[in-house]
């Protein structure tokens, strides 16, 4: 058997350190990308990553707060090993060691650097996440600046698009490689840099895998039922200043509702009901509509920091569809757009009100702090990128 040995300290609590190995949302935070965790002697071990890789077994041993042992057994692999983590503090610092034990003999003698080099580089990450908050694997990774949106066989009909497989963009974002590119609302991507592109927003990263913000790939488009291939510069990715003040982090985020909310009510003043209850065209959303997605998208919001507090997460292979039956029962709830406008009001306040009451503890987690925190940092990119469907169908209404 051979035992590969990986050792990094880390300014974090112990607790965090060992915390990180055995709980599925804190383990995606650093290692992979999705991962299903049950803390106990004989309890499931499965981490996945996008692209073609994945491991499952169980754990074997733990000692909380001390150490955990657990079976690996990758994809492709001809037989399980074995993972040992052990936990120490030493000098304010936490000390973590993994050992890997492989067997002797090949593939296993080719395989033994590749997983020194992923043990070391997640350990370093590991180390990112506990200490700033910082996914090195996010923030390394390059950006398109686009808003992507759903893309269903009705909308490819609408556009003139002659496939049904591609991310559709809502919006893109000014001054980022897709606006500098050309790239516009409606437009489909099918391809990024030689790979396909489809539905499935996972498909986005994948091709973008490897790459470095600075680097130029070619982007294969519709454009209605135009193909166009265009060159995209990757744009690098800014790692926003995020403080670990709640009541500081709740203004400034506060600060970017209010001017979305002022937005959009600008939009409906002056507008009837009749207008707002508009269907622009067969299948498309009416204004009262959009602002009824918004606000679901607000109630996800509270539940989702409720979900990343208490450490427990829902897993998804994607974001689902939006249904029309739940975006119409909350209209005919609401029923008018004022009603609408201070539901969705009323509920931003609420996930305002719930950042600065996030409590001390949840704080102390930087890795799951800062990534609740940022995506609000960036813009009301969701309700921005709709403000464009909510005024093209009150002018349609007006047509």
């Amino acid at each position: 058997m051979t035992t590969i040995s990986v050792e990094q300290a880390i300014q974090a609590p112990l607790e965090q350190a060992y915390r990180a190995f055995t709980n599925s949302s804190t383990l995606r935070e650093w290692l992979c990308d999705m991962a299903s965790v049950k803390a106990y002697p004989g309890g499931r071990y499965y981490l996945w990553w996008k692209g073609d890789y994945y491991s499952s077994g169980e754990i074997k041993a733990l000692e909380p707060n001390k150490s955990v042992t657990f079976q690996w057994f990758g994809r492709g692999e001809i037989a399980p090993s074995e993972v040992h983590v052990a936990f120490s503090e030493k000098g304010g610092l936490t000390n973590v060691v993994l050992s890997h034990t492989i067997p002797d003999g090949q593939p296993w003698d080719e395989m033994a650097e590749d997983f020194r080099h992923e043990w070391t580089s997640g350990l370093e990450n590991l180390a990112s996440v506990l200490q700033t908050g910082i996914d090195q694997r996010i923030f390394d990774r390059p950006m398109l600046g686009i808003v992507p949106g759903d893309f269903t066989g009705e909308q490819a009909e609408q556009l003139g698009v002659p496939v049904t497989e591609g991310m559709r963009i809502d919006d893109v974002v000014d001054g980022m490689g897709a606006q500098l590119a050309g790239l516009q609302h409606n437009d489909v991507i099918v391809s990024m840099a030689d790979k396909p592109v489809t539905t499935d927003f996972n498909s986005l990263p994948l091709a973008l895998e490897g790459r470095k913000g600075g680097e130029t790939v070619d982007v294969v488009i519709y454009r209605g039922a135009e193909k166009q291939t265009v060159k995209m510069t990757l744009s690098r990715r800014r790692i926003p200043e995020v403080s670990f003040e709640p009541a500081v982090l709740a203004e400034a985020i506060h600060v970017r509702y209010e001017e979305a909310l002022s937005a959009l009510e600008k939009a409906f003043a002056g507008v009837s009901q009749a207008e707002a209850a508009h269907v622009p065209a067969p299948g498309e959303w009416t204004a009262k509509e959009v602002l009824a997605h918004l606000i679901h998208g607000e109630r996800f919001n509270l539940s989702y920091f409720a979900e990343a507090i208490n450490g427990f997460e829902r897993q998804a292979d994607g974001f689902g569809n939006n249904l029309d039956s739940q975006v119409r029962a909350t209209v005919a709830v609401f029923n008018t757009t004022e009603n609408l406008l201070r539901e969705l009001r009323r509920l931003s306040n609420e996930v305002v009100a719930f950042i600065r009451e996030f409590p001390p503890e949840f704080v102390a987690r930087k890795s799951t702090y800062f990534k609740v925190a940022w995506p609000f940092l960036e813009g009301q990119f969701h309700t921005l990128a709709h403000l464009d469907q909510i005024e093209a169908a009150i002018q349609a209404a007006r047509q």
